[in-house]
């Protein structure tokens, strides 16, 4: 049997250059959150859908949410969408992965590159033909120890969220909060 000359080549290569390889060294455990919050509003799904796409969310979450739409242009709210958020220093990009009106589930993934990975689960459920239950669970991971506190931090706030949500919401709505 003849070995074909590169594969000897190759044999020969392997055995006069061995590579070392290093042991892994045990990294700092990452933190990861998740946080659920609820609330209603007094108003059918239909109507309180569209207000969770990132272009709509404009009209009720605060000046901190400007999302610069990279696809589609103009602006859309659907899925597949991708957009940027600046965040003081950092630009997060998002992914809408989940855009169904009709089902009431939205969702997002969230990357800042080095620092953090969120997902934003938005679940709404009808109790009557007025009113709209809203889950919303956010689950961030920590991409290196230093993001540790930061998004331990993040995570409480995420599950404080609901109330400032709850306005925001029925404000766009035209809804008087209680």
């Amino acid at each position: 049997m003849t070995l074909h000359p590169i594969i000897l080549a190759l044999a020969i290569f392997t055995v006069n250059n061995p590579q070392r390889v290093e042991p892994s060294k045990p990294s700092a455990e990452l933190v990861h959150v998740s946080n659920t919050f609820h609330f209603e509003v007094p108003a059918a799904v239909s109507r309180v859908a569209p207000l969770f796409g990132p272009e709509a969310e404009r009209g009720w979450a605060g000046k901190h949410w400007n999302p610069e739409f990279l696809y589609p242009r103009p602006a859309k709210d659907i899925q597949g969408a991708v957009f940027q958020v600046q965040h003081g220093p950092h630009t997060s990009v998002w992914v809408n992965t989940l855009f169904d009106l009709a089902g009431g589930r939205m969702q997002y993934v969230a990357f800042i590159d080095g620092v953090v990975v969120t997902t934003v689960d938005v679940k709404l459920a009808s109790t009557d033909a007025s009113h709209t239950v809203v889950e919303v669970t956010y689950a961030r991971t920590a991409l290196q120890p230093a993001a540790n506190d930061d998004v331990r931090a993040l995570g409480n706030s995420d599950r404080d969220s609901g109330p400032d949500w709850q306005k925001g919401v029925e404000k766009c709505l035209g809804i008087e909060s209680k």
